[in-house]
């Protein structure tokens, strides 16, 4: 793009960094106000409040996700702070919890930041999760005259892949055996059906993530499923993780090992569609399961992420 500006440091003063995540309820009194918002303003069923409630129940009543994106907006910030000091504010915002997207804008406008780059804590992109995250923050950025460059998804980051493998050779080494002859499964959020029909790449991005993983690990068998569909009348994209672990076992597979590569945060979808759901479902059908470790605000991950803000912002604002 001849012509167009990247978000620099120079003569512009620091770079606003707005990290961002899904969010979760501060309390279980909340839970029925949440739900009707990630439902777009449609009340839950009293079945359907009743059923998530018990889920947040089973994992201690709380998702520890808003104290863990805090942590790693943290991490981030130190790491970008120890390779170019002063060079940027960091802020965090969700979509759906307070702190908001809009509340953390207005934090970086007041602390006079011109230019964002703005970078969700998932690693592959969708319609229907990074884009709506850019969405909010634009509007939100210029509505305060402030430009934003958008990370639009980072699985490819350098070093990512290798901090997923090592979790993954560790998941391994737990199973009987060593892990011989497991299968590792690679999970993320599911989308509407229609939505990859309509051309979104989210599906291919999994695919390529788990490639490059099982590149390093130099795993055997690998498989790619999908998680936590919503509950509405559209098809989602399958096959489920629970579904696969269940073929994995009319197989004669000894062990699986989950990885939900689409998280980086222990939260609901992985501490109880996976710790509880899923290894339910291993327990039935006779097969060992473990999963790997969440990244949370592990410095390493801090750090790759740091790189990834840093090569956004060398870059033009409008790709």
């Amino acid at each position: 793009m001849a012509g167009a500006r990247a978000v620099t440091t120079d003569e512009d003063g620091a770079v606003g960094v707005l990290v961002m995540a899904h969010g979760t309820p501060a309390r279980i009194e909340d839970l029925e106000g949440f739900y009707t918002e990630i439902r777009r303003g449609r009340p839950p069923s009293s079945e359907q409040l009743a059923e998530l409630e018990s889920r947040y129940l089973a994992i201690g009543g709380l998702s520890p996700l808003n104290a863990v994106t805090a942590s790693q907006a943290d991490g981030i910030a130190g790491a970008l702070q120890g390779a170019q000091p002063g060079g940027f504010v960091v802020r965090h915002g969700s979509r759906f919890a307070d702190p908001r997207i809009e509340d953390a804008v207005k934090q970086l406008a007041d602390a006079t930041v011109r230019k964002v780059v703005g970078l969700v804590l998932a690693p592959h992109s969708s319609r229907a999760s990074v884009a709506e995250y850019a969405r909010r923050a634009r509007e939100a950025s210029e509505a305060r005259g402030m430009e934003l460059a958008m990370v639009d998804h980072w699985y490819d980051a350098p070093g990512f892949a290798e901090l997923v493998s090592r979790r993954v050779g560790d998941a391994l080494s737990r199973l009987p055996g060593g892990g011989d002859g497991a299968c590792v499964v690679f999970s993320a959020h599911s989308i509407p059906a229609a939505l990859v029909e309509a051309g979104d790449d989210y599906p291919d991005q999994l695919a390529e993530s788990a490639r490059l993983v099982a590149d390093v690990e130099a795993l055997p068998r690998i498989r790619v499923a999908w998680q936590s569909a919503g509950r509405t009348p559209e098809p989602w994209v399958g096959p489920d993780v629970r579904e696969v672990i269940a073929e994995e076992a009319d197989r004669g597979t000894p062990a699986v090992v989950v990885c939900p590569i689409g998280f980086v945060s222990d939260h609901l979808e992985v501490l109880y569609d996976i710790d509880v759901d899923a290894r339910a479902v291993a327990g039935k059908v006779g097969v060992a399961f473990t999963r790997t470790a969440s990244f949370n605000d592990d410095p390493e991950l801090c750090a790759v992420l740091a790189g990834v803000v840093r090569d956004r912002a060398r870059r033009p604002v409008r790709e």
